[in-house]
């Protein structure tokens, strides 16, 4: 986990960066490229509210966490279990090679072009084209639960 900037202010609605754009882009460059392509989610996440932190209702709790990844984990077992064959010994999505992917990661034509747009806008490497996939369709089988 980083800092978005070396401020840490960096689209912070309730306060203003002071970093310009050379400095944002030499703080961020500092983790190298390759190092950013192995890992699997990046995510940009705002401050917590005090009404969210001060609140009383009941959020998920851990056990119920662990359940629904439990169940997706299972739902991924059987997917690789009943393709069979070059399957053997992949037990979840984040296992699945290269032609796993082509085939349990099949996308839309407007999926297909939002992934294209982002390969060439982002400058994505084949690895993290991968990872995308891998990454969604854990994702899906989450939504299904």
């Amino acid at each position: 986990m980083m800092n978005p900037c070396k401020c840490g202010r960096y689209n912070d609605p309730k306060s203003s960066c002071r970093c310009s754009t050379t400095q944002i882009y030499n703080y961020r460059s500092k983790i190298s490229g390759p190092l950013l392509d192995r890992i699997d989610i990046h995510i940009e996440v705002p401050a917590a509210k005090y009404q969210e932190l001060s609140s009383n209702l009941p959020a998920e709790t851990s056990a119920q966490i662990k359940e629904r990844v439990n169940k997706a984990r299972a739902i991924q077992r059987e997917r690789f279990s009943a393709a069979g064959g070059k399957n053997e010994g992949i037990l979840c999505n984040a296992r699945m090679g290269h032609r796993q992917v082509r085939k349990f990661c099949v996308l839309g034509n407007e999926q297909s072009e939002l992934l294209k747009m982002a390969m060439s806008e982002l400058n994505l490497s084949a690895r993290a084209y991968d990872k995308i996939l891998k990454v969604s369709r854990t994702i899906a089988d989450l939504a299904v639960l």
